[in-house]
């Protein structure tokens, strides 16, 4: 998979989330509203999801297996740490 463009945008730290992020697929398709969240663990993404009727909530885009997740976390965390914190 070629990514192509990862924009990271910081948010105030209110809760867990840390920041929103986009990427750019061979500059042809984009997903917005990845999460950055920070978890027990450590920083982690959450893909962009929509509450259904039953109050779950569903991916609306994602990885389909665990080294593509790898993949877009790791560019994605990395994008993250090279993006100033606004004063």
């Amino acid at each position: 998979m070629n990514i192509t463009d990862v924009r990271v945008r910081r948010v105030e730290r209110e809760g867990k989330l840390r920041a929103v992020a986009s990427i750019t697929i061979g500059d042809c398709f984009v997903i917005h509203d990845i999460k950055i969240i920070e978890g027990d663990h450590g920083l982690f993404i959450a893909m962009p999801s929509r509450k259904a009727q039953d109050g779950t909530y569903k991916d609306i885009a994602h990885p389909i297996n665990t080294d593509t997740r790898k993949l877009l976390q790791d560019l994605i965390l990395k994008a993250y740490d090279e993006t100033p914190e606004e004063i």
